[in-house]
């Protein structure tokens, strides 16, 4: 079985390595929604703007990731380029949440690991 296109949509050969990259992705889109929370509690002044921020800031991005990103299909699919843009950017807001709530080191970690996976996911057939 061969790849008709890089990226998780289509027909992929797997592999331990593409298996476990998949596993460790979708820990990676668990951990944004998790990390846009935590910044946008830590971050509002008030309560009504860490609620808005704490569940509006996740809810934004799984809002982004499902009509452009999903593995199982996207409803709105996006040229390969612009779908890994639209990931590292997606993802790395993450980090820069991480890094803004003053999780350096966390955010480092995350996003190495999001370059590492996404590159893995492109690139390994």
């Amino acid at each position: 079985m061969r790849i008709d296109r890089p990226g998780p949509v289509g027909r992929r050969q797997w592999t331990p390595l593409t298996a476990g990259n998949a596993g460790i992705a979708f820990g990676l889109e668990l951990a944004m929604l998790a990390a846009l929370c935590y910044w946008g509690f830590r971050t509002g002044s008030t309560l009504g703007t860490r609620l808005l921020l704490g569940l509006g800031a996740p809810a934004l991005a799984a809002t982004v990731w499902g009509l452009f990103l999903a593995a199982g299909g996207p409803k709105f699919p996006l040229p390969v380029g612009a779908e890994i843009v639209l990931k590292l950017v997606t993802l790395g807001t993450a980090a820069a949440a991480l890094y803004a709530s003053g999780r350096t080191t966390l955010a480092l970690v995350y996003g190495v690991l999001v370059v590492v996976s996404v590159a893995v996911e492109y690139t390994v057939r």
